[in-house]
């Protein structure tokens, strides 16, 4: 006799993406839990700044789920914005060069056309914006549909707006399996989870949930550091960022990367990033990273120059090789879905992909494209489970 369902969909991670998946399976009438090894956001997410981004995404898949995924972030913001410090602040993109001031230009009209508001903004409109910037930028481009939540509150509020049963500090031992191959829930150190259906939202460990389940999905940890300021009277009106931001993020190279990306939060202290470097899960001290990412800050803000820097901290963000998430189902595991690898995005993408596996999970027609995000475009020969 085969055993009864504890639930219809278990989904491994209760970060920002385990969340929204979460949330947006309940809202179809799925009956869901959520399984993770430690707390809610205690992994990617407890370490991540909480943008919600299109300015840095380039036409295509992406900014197609960034688009989507604004718009659920604006619904959700009625009903928990305030809990979850949703701030529509919009984005400021700055050039320190003509050179690159150009090549902004040209990146910022290929989005308008893919529907991204971006409004030029010359040399002697950057002080409206920012009053506290650098002297001498040679102008910028305004994203309005740029905004922030605090991480940690949004994957909490998502979860318990949700309604699905929560189990923490459960690590996940394998992939419960049928005698034809199709997936039936989970097994942790605590006992097994039994579902039709299981979503892989785990974020940096999402290759190794994966190969629990027998199949292969690439995924990395890609290092980046955090430097969090004394708090301050808001002085950063948006979020900021150098142009060079966005070939970094593109970038694959597991060197030592940096380029300044600055903001205030309704909290008081200044966010500022980005760093990123492939070094596996190293959670040491980089000087190095940490000095660059306060140099570029003060590039940006001379004034920081005269503010504390009170910590920093580090996360893993889960690397695919085309910088694309894996979104949907594998066609090599019946009843096993993937919703992992958005590298840095995760919080901005986490709505889009929530919707995207709900509609998935109940075979409703996507709302975008599934194709870009497959999760065995990884393997040339299809691949089949072991």
């Amino acid at each position: 006799m085969a055993k009864r369902l504890t639930c219809d969909v278990v989904v491994v991670g209760a970060g920002m993406v385990g969340a929204a998946c979460a949330l947006y399976a309940t809202r179809t009438g799925l009956d869901v839990r959520v399984v993770d090894r430690g707390p809610v956001a205690g992994g990617t997410t407890g370490a991540g700044e909480g943008n919600l981004l299109v300015s840095d995404k380039e036409p295509g898949p992406e900014l197609e789920l960034a688009l989507l995924s604004a718009r659920l972030w604006d619904d959700l913001a009625g009903e928990l914005g305030a809990a979850v410090e949703y701030e529509p602040k919009g984005g400021l993109v700055v050039a320190s060069t003509p050179g690159a001031l150009a090549a902004l230009t040209r990146f910022a009209a290929g989005q308008r056309e893919a529907g991204v508001v971006a409004d030029p903004v010359d040399a002697a409109g950057l002080p409206e914006f920012e009053p506290h910037l650098a002297p001498g930028m040679a102008g910028g481009v305004h994203y309005p549909q740029d905004a922030q939540v605090m991480p940690a509150l949004a994957a909490a509020h998502l979860l318990r707006a949700s309604g699905a049963r929560l189990h923490t500090d459960r690590t996940v031992t394998g992939v419960v399996r049928t005698a034809d191959g199709a997936v039936a829930g989970v097994r942790t150190d605590r006992g097994e989870v039994h579902a039709r259906a299981v979503v892989n939202a785990a974020g940096t460990w999402g290759g190794d949930l994966a190969a629990l389940a027998g199949v292969r999905l690439p995924v990395l940890p890609r290092r980046g550091f955090v430097l969090v300021t004394e708090p301050l009277p808001r002085l950063i009106r948006h979020k900021v960022y150098a142009a060079d931001y966005v070939a970094d993020v593109a970038s694959d190279s597991p060197c030592l990367r940096t380029s300044p990306v600055v903001e205030g939060t309704a909290a008081g202290p200044v966010l500022i990033g980005a760093s990123r470097e492939r070094v596996g899960f190293d959670r040491s001290l980089s000087l190095a990273a940490v000095r660059a990412l306060a140099a570029g800050a003060i590039g940006l803000f001379p004034f920081l120059q005269r503010v504390r820097a009170l910590r920093t901290y580090a996360g893993f963000r889960p690397y695919l090789p085309d910088h694309l998430p894996a979104i949907g189902p594998d066609p090599r595991v019946p009843g096993l879905f993937h919703a992992c690898g958005h590298e840095g995005a995760g919080i901005g993408l986490a709505t889009g992909t929530g919707r995207l596996i709900a509609q998935a999970l109940t075979g409703q027609p996507p709302e975008l494209d599934l194709t870009p995000f497959r999760p065995e475009r990884f393997d040339p020969d299809g691949g089949e489970a072991a």
